[in-house]
């Protein structure tokens, strides 16, 4: 009997193990034991500086500068267009490629989520995810050299409290979105925490990680202007097992005096990574935060001195990451594929056929992009030269192109576009048409959808469908609800406007974000077919 209950326990625990399946192993850098760590278990620690690319993207050649100085990360500024000019995928993918060439690992931050709450016109968590998600194809096979910075100083002192439930929910949407990297998250109270908001829910925010792979940022500035105040508050997570890294601070500035040493002496005891800010380009007031002045490398300001050359600065801690130093360092991309041509479109499909590229290593996959204005979506990936995208709508306007990758993970340059229409499936809707923008403002604008009958009998129900040229993106519209995945539009009909009797017509309102450039959108389809456009 003793033999029988043996058996029959130890085959309950093994339905139980099989029961409870064990994360999957991140593909690139991760986090175990409270430290972040690459791919080959190297331990791995952040020594560099951040660049405002998003303001200055004509100084790409600082991230040589930056390298040549003795760092091995830097953390890149790049805006979702809410605040600022927005980077698009093709950009996102040259500041990879030149992190990779100057053997950088790239923390990127959308900034424009700076003191959310107390900052007019800040974006929110969600939006910065939402940004991450569209400029995916660029990061997608990155996870060794790149870790994505959720969104920079993502509350300001109101309402900060929501930081624990919006940081949570921003991780999930990314890893939902099948996004694998380290994922960095920063501070409320401008970065400070000066609350302890982010520290006391820290385990908790962790823990709402499926991949168990985010790393917290603190920004060190006037808050932290003791020794005790950094000891304490960085020894905190060491002991709690969370990774931790100073994502910010400077020897000065306008809110107090930070005790840059002993966040340098600190952080070098505990083996926690730091990133000064910043390389160069500040205003408004803080310009003794130029660590060269005007981006020439060879103009160390005091502040460049102290954390380049000084005790426990980048010279003399910095090591190289292991994916660059061990061998790993395929970092050549592939040649860009050939123009890809289009053939058999229909309504609903077209079949796509390309140039190969070439590499030294080989050519292992190609990724279709669906490209609108700035904005690039991976459509389907692919071994060979041909594709066949499926799932289009009718009468619609597509541009695509088309990305190799290598084995090590190495993007080749974009290639150039193809653009067809599908076609109309069926007769045209008895509808017209009418847009026009009423009103605009920096990042902004309202505009108004005149939608109208143009058959013999009523409309019953009715779904509008466009594709914005640009980077806008609605904010909120009134006569119907609207869902918007990139810069593909739907609009429902509301109760209220669902009717549209012979010649008849109904008005939508809506107001939008937008880049610089605000072009109209030039087709329209209602319930699946045509609209003339006037």
């Amino acid at each position: 009997m003793a033999t029988v209950a043996v058996a029959l326990l130890a085959l309950l625990l093994s339905f139980l193990s099989l029961g409870t399946p064990a994360h999957a192993a991140p593909t690139g850098f991760r986090i175990d034991n409270g430290r972040l760590l690459e791919a080959s278990g190297n331990d791995f620690v952040m020594r560099g500086v951040n660049h405002a690319h998003t303001w200055f993207p004509d100084r790409i050649s600082s991230l040589a500068h930056i390298k040549a100085k003795g760092a091995n990360t830097v953390r890149v500024v790049l805006s979702s267009g809410d605040r600022w000019t927005r980077n698009d995928t093709a950009d996102v993918a040259n500041v990879v490629s030149q992190c990779k060439q100057n053997r950088l690992i790239c923390v990127l931050e959308v900034h424009d989520t700076t003191g959310y709450g107390e900052q007019s016109g800040a974006a929110t968590l969600a939006r910065a995810a939402d940004y991450w998600i569209s400029v995916q194809s660029a990061l997608t096979g990155q996870e060794d050299y790149v870790i994505v910075n959720i969104g920079n100083e993502p509350y300001g002192n109101t309402n900060y409290a929501s930081w624990t439930a919006d940081t949570k929910a921003a991780i999930q949407k990314l890893r939902t979105a099948g996004f694998d990297h380290t994922i960095m998250v920063d501070a409320p109270n401008w970065g400070q925490d000066w609350a302890f908001t982010m520290r006391d829910n820290a385990a908790s925010v962790f823990a709402a990680d499926p991949d168990a792979n985010t790393i917290f940022s603190i920004h060190m500035y006037g808050v932290f202007d003791t020794a005790a105040e950094i000891t304490d508050y960085l020894n905190r997570f060491v002991t709690a097992k969370l990774p931790i890294v100073v994502g910010e601070f400077g020897h000065d500035h306008s809110d107090g005096n930070p005790d840059e040493d002993t966040i340098l002496a600190v952080a070098q005891q505990l083996r926690l990574g730091y990133l000064g800010w910043s390389w160069s380009g500040n205003g408004g007031g803080v310009e003794y935060l130029d660590m060269v002045t005007n981006f020439d490398p060879d103009q160390l300001t005091s502040w460049g001195q102290r954390l380049f050359n000084g005790a426990n600065g980048i010279a003399a801690t910095a090591k190289e990451a292991a994916i660059y130093s061990s061998g790993g360092g395929d970092t050549t991309p592939p040649t860009a594929p050939g123009a890809p041509a289009a053939s058999g479109v229909t309504s609903s499909s077209a079949t796509l056929k390309w140039g190969a590229a070439t590499d030294a290593t080989g050519v292992t996959g190609y990724d279709v992009v669906r490209v609108s204005g700035g904005s690039e979506t991976v459509a389907t990936s692919t071994a060979t030269t041909t594709a066949t995208l499926t799932g289009l709508s009718p009468a619609t306007s597509y541009t695509f192109a088309v990305y190799a990758r290598d084995a090590a993970g190495n993007r080749s340059p974009r290639s150039a576009t193809v653009t067809f229409t599908t076609s109309s499936g069926g007769s045209s809707s008895s509808c017209g048409v009418g847009y026009r923008v009423t009103g605009s403002w920096p990042g902004g604008f309202q505009g108004e959808i005149t939608l109208r009958n143009t058959g013999t009998s009523a409309i019953n129900g009715w779904t509008l469908r466009w594709t914005f040229p640009d980077s806008q993106r609605i904010t909120n519209l009134w006569g119907g609800t609207a869902t918007q995945s990139g810069s593909e539009v739907s609009v429902a009909a509301a109760s209220y406007t669902a009717t549209i009797p012979a010649a008849g017509s109904v008005t939508l309102g809506f107001t939008a974000s937008r880049a610089t450039a605000n072009p109209s959108p030039t087709a329209f389809t209602l319930n699946g077919a045509a609209c003339s456009v006037s």
